[in-house]
């Protein structure tokens, strides 16, 4: 039996998860080193980022030598990192004395997390990235070229409808939701959209929104994230799913063009109306599959349309449920990296 080494998060939901289980089912034995055990990354109170801040440096030599010694005791015969911020090269000239290493970067930079990725990511044998400019950039920029694209894929285990409970459904029901980190783009198409349907039962989740300035958004931010199980259950209480997309940030030639909901959705038995770019029309038919909009004008005009055409709206849904089982499940993102990886001779 062939042996993966993983290096990445395992909290319930994370795309890291999801993926590492998909290699499971398809038959591989599976190692995974959690850099959530060492480094702390979730905590919202002053006193210990504090903490976690003035340990950080022993917490990523903790987390480094478990790779290595994960490495070792298991022997893999590939080590897959999913992103890997903490990771350090000296970690990773270790580690290819041991077996091939590639990298899954699920990010829109590789300038913005931190100072060990652009010494790191040309130490890989390959990279895989959710990003299509992701290849340029990282040719242009660090001059790597063992890299190809792989979008995210929805986790069977959480992203499928039938999970609701009553109670939980309650208090998520919304016409309208958004589920995502802040940004003033977002902001600012939410704020519009609230403003020329005030009546909206707008619900907004996500990290960063007490950032927003926008004064009609003060009732719709819930100030939380939802993650894994309730995640799902969100976007089955909403009767429209947006999928707005992050814009370009320093490292990047370009925002994002399609995002891991844009598979999430679907899957969970959501309604999606997504930002119309040149990638996202590609993975679901528009107007059968899923709806589109660009600008505000046009999401304020779809928003209006589909709640009040119910019908059409569930058809929808059905439709691109069914796209997302057929084409975009992580299962099938792992199967094309296993088999790209046999290619390039990295995986017997």
């Amino acid at each position: 039996m062939s042996k993966i080494l993983c290096v990445g998060p395992q909290w319930r939901g994370s795309n890291a998860a999801a993926l590492f289980k998909a290699f499971s089912r398809l038959g591989y034995m599976v190692d995974v080193v959690d850099e959530n055990y060492y480094i702390n990354l979730s905590n919202k109170m002053w006193l210990t980022k504090v903490i976690d801040n003035v340990f950080f440096r022993q917490h990523s030599l903790e987390f480094n030598k478990a790779i290595v010694d994960a490495a070792e005791l298991v022997k893999p015969d590939l080590i897959l990192v999913y992103k890997g911020a903490f990771v350090w090269p000296a970690t990773l000239h270790q580690l290819k004395k041991i077996a091939p290493i590639v990298n899954m970067y699920p990010d829109v930079s590789f300038r913005t997390h931190g100072k060990y990725l652009p010494q790191t990511l040309p130490l890989y044998d390959w990279i895989f990235t959710t990003k299509t400019f992701g290849l340029e950039d990282m040719k242009n920029q660090l001059r790597i070229s063992r890299a190809s694209f792989v979008p995210h894929g929805f986790d069977p285990d959480i992203h499928h409808p039938g999970l609701l409970d009553e109670k939980i459904k309650k208090e998520l029901a919304c016409d309208v939701s958004f589920i995502g980190t802040h940004s003033l783009r977002k902001e600012n198409y939410l704020s519009a959209l609230q403003a020329a349907i005030p009546e909206l039962n707008l619900k907004i989740w996500g990290n960063g929104w007490s950032r927003s300035t926008a004064s009609n958004l003060t009732l719709a931010i819930q100030h939380k994230e939802v993650l894994g199980d309730v995640y799902a259950l969100a976007i089955q209480s909403s009767k429209i799913n947006l999928g707005i997309l992050s814009e370009k940030v320093g490292g990047a030639s370009s925002g994002d063009l399609i995002t891991s909901r844009t598979f999430h959705i679907p899957a969970s038995g959501g309604f999606m109306l997504h930002q119309r770019t040149e990638e996202s029309v590609l993975y679901y038919e528009e107007g059968k599959e899923a709806a589109f909009f660009d600008g505000q004008e046009e999401l304020i005009e779809k928003v209006k349309y589909y709640l009040n055409h119910e019908a059409e709206r569930a058809e929808v849904l059905q439709q691109g449920r069914q796209r997302a089982l057929a084409e975009h499940s992580i299962d099938q993102r792992a199967q094309t990296i296993l088999q790209h990886l046999k290619g390039l001779s990295l995986l017997a």
